[in-house]
């Protein structure tokens, strides 16, 4: 559908289950929704040697229609060649994760394995089980290299099957206040299909093989790229403009949900760990921050509570909270030349304008709103100073930056030497429970619903807030 320039796909993917078929010329990748009604097909063409060519017809068939094109394709694989013996079920999988090239041909990333993780509303979140790397190019017109399986070894030693998630449906690098939130610059009157705030989408009704489906339309926002993990594994695919339920953003994390009971009432808690795939790597192995404002070992953090006896967005109650975790922002590093429990702190070189750290912040603020409240749990004092460098380096820098912020949209700072507090014997959590309630007073809980109040006087629950920390 395409009105003023607007393109409405369904919320929910038709691309759920796949089947891959082998010919000597071609890879059919036959895709069909969860109940199997509806059909589209990707030709990955194996005659080239180095080159990847992907054709998408964009045309939906039924089940009867996809039994029509497999039969026509074996039956004509038989007429041109004695020695092929047609066209044959290759593989089945969930989902591309992508292709990648080494010295070689294009492999095809496939999902083989998923587990169901997490339910919010009428969205699905599933964790990567297993995957499969398969060759594209024929044996015949393989352009062999000496090096390549040293490649792929290398390529396969990241376990993708190891906190490796996606949805057919919920866009999983933003938070529910994103997904929730109406598009900007969007007006509903001048569309066919009027744009509802949730997920009371406009609907269709198809009937398949006398049996009624009903797809849900509504705006696909785009996704935050830095916490896309396959976006490289990707770029080939959406240089071809395939139809959107044909591309996965797999994200790196974690994602738990556990049913819980308060006062009676059945909750759904969500817990959903986004790590940024900019300027990432291994502790030690990357620390401080790049030019850009990005932070080593970044991981957004958004815990999510709802009532799991109602699914929809517009009806049950739904709240989000959000923090972030990073290195702090500077130019530093961790040698690991010598095996110590800690290697030493080095900074690279001092940033007395503060440039590095002014980007990571500029980009925090665009993302979640002010205030942002920084809680700085490096060491304070040491004898050889070490963590406190890089805590008086952060103090610097955002004393710095507020200079240049309207009072009201400052950045908050708050230090915590919680190694200093261990040792005193004094109640941590005690206060570190205190910190969390000024937090979420200053910053607030995300709440789908309109504004109520408690018992309390002036007290608001649920009021719209960027929750972030």
């Amino acid at each position: 559908m395409d009105k003023n320039g607007t393109i409405f796909y369904p919320i929910i993917s038709s691309i759920q289950k796949m089947a891959l078929y082998e010919t000597k010329s071609k890879y059919y990748l036959v895709g069909s929704n969860n109940s199997q009604t509806r059909f589209r097909v990707l030709k990955i063409d194996r005659t080239e040697p180095k080159d990847l060519e992907i054709h998408d017809d964009k045309v939906e068939y039924s089940a009867e229609e996809i039994r029509d094109l497999v039969n026509m394709i074996e039956s004509g694989n038989r007429k041109t060649s004695a020695t092929i013996s047609g066209i044959s079920r290759y593989i089945s999988a969930f989902g591309i994760v992508g292709f990648i090239q080494f010295l070689e041909g294009y492999y095809v990333i496939l999902i083989t394995k998923r587990r169901k993780v997490a339910v919010i509303g009428h969205h699905t979140l599933y964790k990567i089980e297993d995957t499969t790397m398969i060759y594209i190019p024929h044996d015949s017109i393989r352009a062999v290299h000496p090096d390549e399986s040293r490649y792929v070894k290398m390529f396969q030693s990241i376990d993708l099957a190891s906190n490796f998630y996606f949805s057919y449906s919920y866009d999983l690098t933003h938070s529910l206040q994103h997904n929730l939130s109406e598009p900007k610059n969007f007006v509903a009157r001048n569309m066919d299909l009027p744009y509802e705030h949730n997920d009371e989408f406009q609907d269709k009704l198809l009937c398949t093989n006398g049996t009624k489906e009903i797809q849900y339309f509504g705006i696909r926002t785009h996704p935050l790229k830095k916490f896309v993990w396959n976006l490289h594994l990707i770029s080939e695919a959406l240089k071809v403009d395939l139809h959107p339920n044909w591309i996965l953003y797999i994200t790196h994390g974690f994602i738990s949900q556990s049913n819980i009971n308060v006062f009676g009432r059945p909750l759904y808690l969500t817990l959903i760990a986004r790590r940024s795939s900019k300027y990432a790597g291994t502790r030690f192995l990357k620390r401080g921050a790049n030019f850009q404002g990005d932070v080593a070992n970044e991981v957004e953090t958004e815990q999510i509570v709802h009532d799991s006896g109602v699914s929809s967005f517009t009806k049950s109650h739904f709240t989000s909270f959000v923090q972030m975790r990073g290195s702090i922002p500077g130019h530093w590093k961790q040698e690991m030349g010598k095996m110590v429990a800690k290697p030493a702190i080095t900074i690279d070189f001092y940033d007395p304008f503060a440039e590095t750290a002014g980007a990571h912040f500029n980009e925090l603020l665009k993302r979640y709103g002010a205030p942002i409240v920084i809680l700085n749990l490096v060491k304070k004092r040491e004898r050889k100073p070490q963590e406190s460098l890089l805590s008086e380096q952060l103090t610097s820098a955002v004393k710095y930056l507020n200079q240049f912020l309207p009072v009201e949209h400052q950045i908050v700072y708050k230090r915590f030497d919680m190694a200093r507090k261990n040792k005193s014997n004094s109640n941590v959590m005690e206060q570190l429970a205190g910190i969390a309630k000024i937090v979420v007073g200053k910053v607030g809980i995300f709440h789908n619903q309109k504004k109520y109040f408690s018992q309390k006087l002036n007290t608001v629950i649920g009021e719209e807030a960027n929750g972030n920390c």
